[in-house]
């Protein structure tokens, strides 16, 4: 019996010194007639008939140098993939279909981005623009409490408004983009999965649009009854037992979704967070993910005790945001931590950015601001005459004032700086921060503000540069074993910013030029941190019979930028800022190259990942 190929051997092949016939004639020892291969079709040479029956793998990637995604030391090892997942690691003999040479090539797992809000995009973009450049094969979705899905015919407007105030996603996007072909979660699911996209799609339950199916608009107001709660309760528990990875919650002010009212998950009540942990708790399985921190990089008390109600009725790990560091608050993130570690030694998991926040903002869509109480009035009526008219008032620019006393934003308007403007008579104010147009103008920083944006007609964009901009404890950030990175935000924010290239700077940025942490530890986070974290065990590691999710990157070339470039590709024309990768070379999505040397392939082997 030939152990290669699983037959009797035929008359010219032997097995010597444990090496099989097939492997010996591949290095040209001896040559095969061939007898063994009943129902093969006759025919073409022998040499081309040889080839054939010897290409035992789909794939082989060689000479590369594997960082399998544990933490475990590199080394140098040949890939072979075949039917979609590996098949061997390490001096691999046999022969392939295709070989991709990876010398001097870093051989990982795909990356796993555990922080998007791609829910509406893949409707549209089933390659999943710009992850699918940064070696990302799998993206976790519904983040934050807020999403598309469950959705009956009457409320789509309310949901894509959502996701407008949200997720400062354009409404005459998602209008044209949504094909609505579901009502449900679990139908939801398998929309996306029969689209066949280019990566791998996961999805959480976001808690906003579960409650407003069961409610209706009561859900923007009031706690829900406990009838209410048991059918919200019951439909997370089909969810979950559909694959679901959990559900998702939000408590941030700025989070406000139709006509400016509280998304609705902000009005769940403590027995409802009950009922939908004990879901969780009930099957064993999932996570939470909650958008927990009203003052960024600030864990307040109340917080505290919310995070740990989750941990105790779940009994699963919860993931909370943000922790950015705060120059304006200097031991903000420091405190939060020490807070938080009774709750982490449970299983609770902060996320951060490898990335300084910069965001781009126009003021169609304030977003940047929505975390100020006093612009709760802006997003009430997002008309540009009711903007005009709430900017242009002493009393809102007054209680503005007062909210940049107590910033949950911002307070430093250096850090907003004039990007574009289309007056011709303000050209002259581009590339200044607000306070400098503030000095020129004998103004404060809120007058010079708004009096530009009227002057503008509300078409001015700004830049607005934020948090994560110290190096020192931005190293302490990455070298914290219970910090996930993550917050990448694809698909949201689309004409702010694009962090989704988060995975190529972390790599570029801080393991190779800055070396804060190893190679090795960078692709552990990007890879089995975020896929165990969701209890996705066959991803995110590079190991025998796991599926075949690869990327294979240039270790002296790799990164992005932390600002990215502005495309007009989104349905309708719309604009969005991409960030573009620096050298991904692959990447392979259930053993098919999805992205090879800077362009997309035609291949849709992506699945949606059933917890």
């Amino acid at each position: 019996m030939c152990r290669a190929r699983g037959r009797r051997m035929c008359g010219g092949c032997t097995e010597r010194n444990g090496e099989t016939c097939r492997s010996r004639a591949l290095r040209g020892l001896l040559a095969c007639g061939f007898r063994m291969l009943p129902g093969r079709p006759r025919g073409g040479t022998l040499k081309q008939r040889f080839w054939e029956e010897t290409m035992s793998y789909d794939l082989v990637i060689k000479n590369g140098t594997v960082v399998d995604g544990t933490g475990a030391a590199r080394y140098q090892a040949d890939v072979a993939i075949q039917d979609g997942k590996v098949a061997e690691i390490g001096k691999v003999m046999e022969g392939a279909k295709r070989t991709i040479d990876a010398h001097g090539l870093v051989v990982a797992p795909g990356f796993v981005d555990p922080h998007t809000h791609y829910d509406a995009q893949i409707c549209w973009d089933g390659a999943v623009t710009p992850s699918s450049w940064h070696g990302v094969t799998s993206v976790v979705m519904g983040n934050c409490g807020v999403g598309i899905a469950p959705c009956k015919p009457e409320t789509r407007e309310i949901a894509m408004k959502d996701l407008v105030n949200v997720e400062g996603i354009p409404f005459d996007v998602l209008n044209k983009g949504i094909t609505w072909d579901w009502e449900t979660f679990p139908e939801f699911m398998d929309a996306a999965a029969a689209r066949k996209p280019s990566l791998n799609l996961a999805f959480i339950a976001p808690l906003t649009p579960f409650r407003h199916y069961v409610m209706g608009e009561a859900s923007m107001d009031r706690a829900a009854t406990p009838e209410e709660t048991h059918q919200i309760a019951k439909l997370i528990g089909e969810a979950v037992d559909a694959g679901a990875l959990g559900f998702s919650s939000t408590t941030l002010n700025q989070h406000m979704g139709f006509e400016g009212k509280p998304l609705a998950c902000r009005n769940a009540s403590r027995e409802e967070m009950k009922a939908y942990a004990n879901q969780l708790k009930k099957r064993g399985k999932g996570a939470i993910e909650i958008a927990l921190t009203r003052q960024v990089g600030v864990l307040e008390q109340d917080q505290c005790e919310l995070l740990d109600f989750l941990l105790e009725e779940s009994g699963r790990p919860v993931t909370f945001i943000a922790l950015f560091d705060r120059d304006d608050i200097p031991e903000a993130v420091r405190d939060t931590l020490r807070r938080a570690a009774p709750m982490i030694a449970k299983g609770a998991r902060p996320q951060t950015s490898p990335l300084p926040l910069t965001r781009e903002c126009n003021m169609d869509n304030p977003f940047a601001f929505a975390a100020f109480p006093s612009w709760k009035r802006v997003f009430a009526d997002t008309s540009k005459e009711a903007q005009k008219k709430v900017y242009a008032d002493p009393a809102f620019r007054n209680q503005f004032r007062e909210d940049l006393k107590n910033p949950t934003g911002f307070s430093d308007w250096r850090r907003v700086v004039v990007h574009d403007v289309r007056n011709a008579a303000l050209k002259h104010l581009e590339r200044k921060s607000i306070a400098q147009i503030g000095e020129l103008q004998g103004k404060d920083g809120v007058d010079a503000f708004l009096d530009m944006v009227l002057a503008d007609d509300l078409d001015v964009e700004l830049t607005i540069s934020s948090w994560n901009t110290r190096e020192d404890r931005m190293r302490e950030l990455l070298n914290n074993p219970a910090i996930l990175m993550a917050l990448g935000d694809g698909g949201a924010h689309v004409d702010m910013l694009c962090d989704a290239g988060y995975p190529t700077y972390l790599l570029g940025t801080w393991v190779r030029e800055k070396q804060a942490i190893t190679l090795e530890e960078g692709v552990r986070k990007l890879t089995s941190d975020p896929a165990d974290l969701f209890g996705l065990k066959d991803r995110g590691r590079l190991a025998n019979g796991v599926p075949a999710d690869v990327a294979i990157f240039d270790p002296a070339a790799i990164g992005s930028s932390n600002h990215g470039e502005r495309r007009h590709d989104l349905p309708g024309g719309a604009k969005r800022i991409v960030m573009p990768s620096r050298g991904v070379e692959y990447t392979v999505v259930n053993g098919a190259v999805t992205w090879e040397q800077g362009r997309l392939t035609e291949a849709k082997a992506g699945r949606v990942l059933r917890g």
